[in-house]
């Protein structure tokens, strides 16, 4: 009887450590999305900002021409 429970708790063991080691391969790449989803936030406010600043300057030069 010991024996068949050694065996059964051997498997259990076994599932426990894949489904842990699956759980810590989501873990690492919803990690990794969050810091390029990061990266790419602050790219697109940075290019955000570089186009309002040229538009800001195009508007300004396009109503001086209209004077």
């Amino acid at each position: 009887m010991a024996q068949t429970y050694s065996r059964l708790r051997q498997q259990a063991e076994i599932a426990f450590q894949r489904t842990q080691v699956t759980a810590d391969a989501v873990i690492k790449h919803l990690v990794k999305n969050d810091s390029e989803a990061d990266r790419l936030r602050a790219k697109t406010a940075r290019l955000r900002k570089a186009r309002l600043g040229r538009d800001s300057v195009r508007d300004e030069s396009d109503r001086s021409e209209l004077r």
